[in-house]
């Protein structure tokens, strides 16, 4: 009689774990934020009590790796796979770009979307413009409010002279700073969706991308910083204010038990010791030195992640695909294969990475990969160009290679590929692989010619 109601119990519980509501998620992605500039990874420069005490209530991610650059990383967090087979792996897409994503790459939008959830995108797309389809409501999302190029005037909502401001894929005239209104649209969002179906909530700031602009009463809090730093401080703490209020609406609605977040930086911070703060790891954007990819990062989700948690097995921004999929109780099976592993078991219960290895890049003059606590840097003489103009070449010649231990070296000092050729061989070997799948970059140099539009993403 035990062992029946022993039974009877466990399978209750799976049939509730089976049969329970699928999360909403919100994932908000920074834009060039310093590693060390919140106070969840050890800042004091800078006020961020709103992202500081959602951190707090679930897990932070302290190997969790991105791409060097903004739309590289937004290609493996849409798509689940590493940018080098979309070309993406080199520059962004810029303005005048003729590519974007992919279309025969399913996005995670439309994974979702399909398993029942409602969709939007409130913030930056960087994924192309130049076509119709690339936009984000062709890609899977039901809403979308923001731009689609970086650098965008947080004022004038301008880019190269063109309007980047829209709603639905048509422009918008909405006027405000940038980082207000999509706050005001995130909430709005939760507030007409929470409870209705589950929602996908993907919120990537241009905040805090340059140029730097802020309201001056953001800044008036720091009066001993100068210069970019102090209007840097000042868009941190707008955007942190903003992520307060999307939790409010979430609350508000009665769906924060339910409601997964998720934030990360799109890379690492830009100027490091000038504008940006990345901590003690080497350099930062544009590089694959841990402080160009490794950055600050959680997931909170009350009563099924663990309060003040942190998670130092290595993950990547393409893990979010898979695991939010599987979450949403959508197969990860599709057309292309993924290179994310599920990192649920490894951020709630304390598995070990997913991950023999992860690849941090593979461009055509540099890459990186890491494997356990080992990581292999891979350079030539010429270095790729941020903006996506042909190679320049260094004006010192690196090493071909170097290796790091980062459990003993975590800010990668000491070059140990001669004193372990062994472990360069092997690590080499990993990389090549993915080296060779790599599809040629797309990025191209600003045409000569080149005429802004006078609204971005609409024939003229």
């Amino acid at each position: 009689m035990l062992r029946a109601g022993l039974l009877v119990v466990l399978t209750l519980g799976f049939a509730t774990q089976l049969t329970a509501a699928p999360p909403n998620v919100v994932l908000i992605l920074a834009d060039d934020l310093g590693r060390h500039d919140c106070g969840f990874m050890g800042g004091t420069a800078i006020k961020t009590p709103h992202l500081d005490k959602l951190a707090a209530a679930g897990a932070r991610l302290d190997a969790f790796y991105v791409q060097p650059l903004c739309s590289p990383t937004r290609a493996a967090l849409m798509s689940g796979r590493y940018p080098m087979r979309h070309g993406l792996q080199v520059g962004v897409v810029r303005p005048w770009a003729a590519h974007g994503l992919p279309l025969d790459e399913q996005t995670l939008p439309q994974a979702l979307k399909g398993a029942g959830y409602a969709t939007a995108i409130v913030g930056k797309w960087h994924l192309g413009h130049a076509r119709p389809e690339y936009l984000p409501t062709r890609r899977g999302f039901d809403h979308q409010y923001g731009h689609y190029n970086g650098a965008i005037d947080y004022f004038t909502h301008e880019r190269d002279g063109g309007h980047d401001w829209h709603r639905d894929d048509t422009a918008s005239r909405d006027e405000g700073y940038a980082t207000h209104l999509l706050a005001k649209d995130a909430a709005k969002f939760v507030a007409d969706t929470a409870g209705k179906k589950p929602f996908f909530l993907y919120l990537p700031f241009n905040a805090v991308h340059s140029p730097h602009q802020v309201p001056e009463k953001y800044t008036a809090a720091y009066p001993d910083l100068k210069g970019d730093r102090k209007l840097y401080a000042g868009m941190l703490a707008a955007m942190d204010e903003a992520v307060g209020e999307v939790v409010a609406a979430v609350e508000k609605a009665g769906a924060r038990d339910n409601t997964l977040f998720v934030f990360s930086s799109d890379n690492g911070g830009p100027a490091p010791g000038r504008v940006t703060d990345n901590g003690p790891f080497r350099a930062g954007k544009g590089t694959v030195y841990e402080g160009g990819v490794r950055v600050a990062a959680f997931a909170t989700w009350d009563g099924k992640i663990k309060p003040g948690s942190v998670v130092t097995e290595p993950l990547h921004a393409v893990d979010l695909y898979p695991t939010l999929v599987k979450l949403a109780g959508a197969t990860v099976e599709q057309k292309l294969p993924l290179d994310g592993k599920d990192a649920w078991p490894t951020i709630a219960e304390g598995k070990a990475s997913p991950h023999e290895s992860i690849l941090i890049n593979a461009a055509p003059n540099s890459g990186a990969i890491r494997a356990g606590d080992w990581k292999l840097v891979v350079h030539t003489d010429l270095g790729d160009d941020p903006d996506g103009g042909p190679p320049k070449r260094k004006k010192e010649v690196q090493a071909p290679v170097e290796l790091f231990d980062l459990k003993a070296d975590p800010h990668e000092k000491t070059n140990l590929a001669e004193k372990h050729p062994e472990k360069v061989k092997e690590l080499r070997a990993k990389y090549d692989v993915y080296a060779k799948e790599a599809v040629p970059p797309k990025s191209r140099p600003r045409p000569a010619g080149f005429v802004s539009p006078k609204v971005w993403g609409e024939k003229d």
